[in-house]
């Protein structure tokens, strides 16, 4: 479990990024953070990871005020994948970059090939593992930060942008393999993004920022059923529940869109 308890941060003095920020992030959940650039979206989640620490408040994971903490301390807990994915390559090839956690806590060298195998796999890269990461794609560099966070088989993932640099099969393999490790294994998900179609088809919850300040915690189908400002908050409904609401039905993907749009015209 993630709360903050009346959070504030700046990284200067007297310009705030979080400001009085009260949230909980229960186990089992997929969460998306949202919000403009500058809202503050990314500084919370690395409050989470105790790359940075509250100027007032507390940040609580499992019920325990990590203050003190550094972020490897949290390493078996949350796994985070940044939004620039150079900052977390260290070896020299694929497959030792995602056993560099692994190997970190000592794990047995069957136990790291296993979790490494099936983490490339999961991610697409498993014929890519003995490249060299820094001349992979950047859409690869993605898919490599979060094969590294699984091989550790966190209880907690924080992806910052993941799906950025991704073509749309790529995009549709990563995020279904995401909503299967949070329905199967209680992996709690929380996924930083700015693809409105992405979060009104996988998240179940959201929170928005902006400037700082939360201003919405509830679900995507009641953020972006119309009644709430998105394009305000720098955010825009999503290419289907804009067209669903145009027909007066609720969809979450074009399939599902498609099929209440054919079951309308059949019941009239």
């Amino acid at each position: 479990m993630l709360e903050a308890k009346n959070v504030n941060f700046a990284y200067t003095r007297g310009q705030s990024v979080i400001k009085d920020i009260d949230c909980k992030i229960n186990d089992g959940e997929f969460v998306a953070l949202l919000g403009h650039n500058g809202s503050g979206k990314t500084t919370l989640s690395r409050l989470f990871m105790a790359l940075c620490h509250p100027r007032s408040g507390e940040i609580l994971v499992d019920g325990e005020d990590i203050v003190n903490y550094e972020p490897a301390d949290l390493a078996d807990k949350i796994g985070y994948v940044f939004q620039n994915p150079d900052l977390q390559i260290l070896e020299d090839t694929v497959f030792d970059e995602v056993a560099y956690g692994p190997r970190a806590k000592k794990l047995t060298e069957e136990t790291i090939k296993r979790q490494v195998n099936e983490a490339l796999e999961a991610m697409g890269l498993t014929e890519l593992q003995k490249e060299y990461p820094r001349l992979l794609s950047f859409g690869q560099k993605r898919r490599l930060g979060v094969a590294a966070a699984l091989a550790l088989n966190p209880r907690t993932l924080i992806l910052d942008e993941i799906t950025n640099g991704q073509d749309a099969l790529e995009k549709e393999g990563m995020m279904s393999y995401l909503q299967a490790i949070n329905e199967d294994r209680g992996i709690t998900i929380m996924l930083i993004s700015h693809d409105m179609d992405i979060v009104r088809r996988y998240a179940k919850r959201v929170i928005v920022l902006h400037y700082g300040k939360k201003v919405f915690d509830g679900t995507p189908r009641d953020l972006f059923d119309g009644s709430q400002p998105v394009e305000r908050w720098g955010l825009r409904r999503p290419t289907v529940a804009s067209l669903a609401s145009m027909v007066g039905i609720d969809a979450a993907t074009p399939a599902e869109f498609c099929a209440k749009v054919t079951a309308k015209e059949v019941a009239r």
